[in-house]
């Protein structure tokens, strides 16, 4: 019985050191391989939308959605607009970039199936209060052609097709779409600090003042003009911030002038070397503060006058508080009038 247990014992010993001596082999193996391989998606390097050049041809509209806003880049004869047909402009570089990177997004490696991880990645459906925004291409008869729910977690993009809950990080660039200002075209005009000769200030308490400076002066040249020849700066800055504010237009948002529901507070004219006339009214509004353009063709500068008039009809800008006030001050805080001397060396009135 004893020479049968020991027969059994190494045999036993001999189909563990086999077993064992197959698993370090299987080991060196997955090592020397990189260990073993994810599964590969059918979709990996295939695009995310398929024939977009001929999507892009019929494309009548571009609708954005996310969990708190949405919007539509729409196509008119005019060119795309935000909303409508009467909509305000959109930037091409912004909507070429658009158009680029759909072309040429492609499907990646596969990530999360769970529906509660989709918020982690930005996929979640904006329209059940999720963190993704969906893009959904229209044609010219309303119909949906393409769309794709996408996001952003760290640098990498995420994308998945709606009503689907497989995401995949995928291969491309896209703009940033939470902010639908961003969209807008308001590259009105560009004037540089060394253009402007004059600026002529009216403010809300009906005051006015003209301010002036030589060509080849430097920006804090501003002085008083006729007829406030006599008055004296309080600094050179309070003349010159005011007298350079065209150049430092940055509007934030933009609605139709109509909708202006409140009477001008202030009007501030930018005069060139060149000739060119620019005429700002400003507006504090309910919901922000807003200013209006119109410039007027003279001379060299009508090319330019008839090119912002072009863009700028018909809006009304909005502008950070900051900004609008450099276009409102206040005459007094600009100069003060001259001291008017009484003669004493008349003889006094009975």
């Amino acid at each position: 019985m004893t020479e049968v247990r020991t027969r059994q014992r190494k045999r036993r010993l001999q189909i563990m050191g086999g077993i064992a001596a197959g698993l370090t082999v299987l080991t060196l193996i997955a090592y020397a391989t990189g260990g073993p391989k994810a599964p590969v998606s059918e979709r990996k390097g295939q695009p995310v939308i398929p024939e977009f050049a001929a999507i892009r041809a019929e494309a009548g509209e571009i609708r954005v959605t996310l969990s708190d806003d949405s919007y539509s880049l729409v196509n008119t004869q005019d060119g795309w607009k935000m909303g409508h047909e009467r909509g305000y402009p959109i930037r091409p570089d912004r909507l070429a970039e658009l158009a680029t990177g759909l072309e040429a997004l492609s499907w990646g490696e596969g990530r999360t199936r769970d529906p509660d991880k989709l918020n982690r990645i930005g996929l979640g459906d904006p329209r059940e209060g999720g963190t993704g925004a969906l893009i959904e291409i229209l044609d010219e008869s309303g119909n949906v052609s393409a769309a794709l729910i996408t996001g952003r977690k760290d640098r990498r993009l995420y994308g998945r097709l709606p009503g689907q809950v497989q995401a995949f990080q995928v291969q491309g660039e896209l703009p940033p779409f939470y902010n639908h200002q961003a969209w807008l075209d308001f590259d009105i005009l560009e004037i540089n600090s060394d253009a402007i000769s004059a600026v002529r200030i009216f403010d809300s308490l009906g005051e006015s003042l003209y301010l002036q400076r030589s060509v080849g002066s430097s920006d804090r040249s501003f002085v008083p003009g006729p007829p406030y020849q006599d008055f004296r700066l309080v600094s050179r800055l309070a003349a010159s911030t005011p007298a350079l504010a065209l150049t430092r237009f940055s509007p934030m948002g933009v609605k139709p002038a109509n909708d202006l529901s409140t009477r001008p507070v202030a009007r501030h004219i930018t005069e060139t070397h060149d000739g060119l006339e620019v005429d700002v009214s400003a507006y504090r509004e309910p919901d922000g503060y807003f200013i209006t353009l119109r410039a007027v063709e003279a001379g060299e500068g009508a090319h330019r006058g008839s090119t912002i008039n072009d863009k700028a009809e018909g809006w009304a800008f909005e502008l950070a508080e900051y900004d609008w006030r450099e276009f409102t001050p206040r005459v007094a805080s600009i100069v003060r009038a001259p001291v008017m001397v009484l003669e004493t060396d008349q003889p006094a009135q009975p």
